[in-house]
């Protein structure tokens, strides 16, 4: 598609038309397409948002990745937060500082399993620990189970030392879900106390924990 009707969709009232011009910059390069974007940054539908998020997220530029950092700061919709997170993420390195202080600001459960998928994938075991660590100290269920599989992924860093004992105070939790996610997690540990803990929950009153602990599955 040419630009010029690029730019007709983009400026047009109604939001499907404006999707579908975003789509179509896919086909452009940085120096485009960024400017285009950018134009839309504060549309007031969030979708909108959304695929401006991904958008600067494939179309990496210093000014893509500082509008990132303002929608993953400020946006008012989680689900336009949670995608500048992700996008944010394709950035590498130079996203994780911006990433965990997100994490710690932003109690929204979307936006933080948003940071967590990303950096469990990367090499940066300090980063993940400390956003585990903050995962671990919040009240959303699905977080604090993503954060405990997250520390199972440090096994064998240079966080494993801390990692572990965060997993093995977690082994007497009310939770059935969180001793199974322990469990899982424990597996990966090759650890006299890890293997205790396991010996343990193998015990377990619930059988989906005695699942995850006898064949990583429940």
């Amino acid at each position: 598609m040419e630009i010029e009707q690029i730019q007709t969709y983009l400026n047009s009232s109604d939001s499907q038309q404006r999707l579908k011009g975003l789509t179509e910059l896919r086909h452009y390069d940085s120096a485009v397409a960024v400017p285009l974007l950018m134009t839309l940054l504060a549309d007031p539908e969030f979708l909108v948002r959304s695929f401006v998020a991904m958008g600067l997220g494939n179309k990496r530029s210093p000014e893509s990745f500082e509008a990132l950092e303002k929608l993953l700061k400020d946006d008012r919709d989680h689900n336009v937060r949670a995608e500048a997170a992700n996008a944010l993420s394709k950035y590498g390195e130079m996203a994780i500082p911006h990433l965990v202080e997100a994490f710690r600001l932003d109690e929204s459960w979307l936006v933080r399993r948003s940071i967590l998928a990303p950096l469990m994938e990367m090499s940066h075991p300090e980063a993940l620990y400390q956003i585990c660590d903050y995962g671990l100290g919040g009240d959303d269920e699905t977080v604090r189970e993503a954060a405990i599989d997250g520390l199972g992924t440090l096994s064998g860093t240079s966080k494993q030392t801390e990692a572990l004992k965060q997993l093995l105070g977690l082994v007497n939790s009310e939770s059935w879900r969180v001793r199974s996610r322990v469990a899982l997690a424990l597996r990966k540990f090759d650890d006299p106390q890890a293997q205790a803990a396991l010996s343990y929950l193998k015990k377990d009153e619930d059988h989906r924990v005695v699942g995850a602990a006898l064949e990583g599955v429940f």
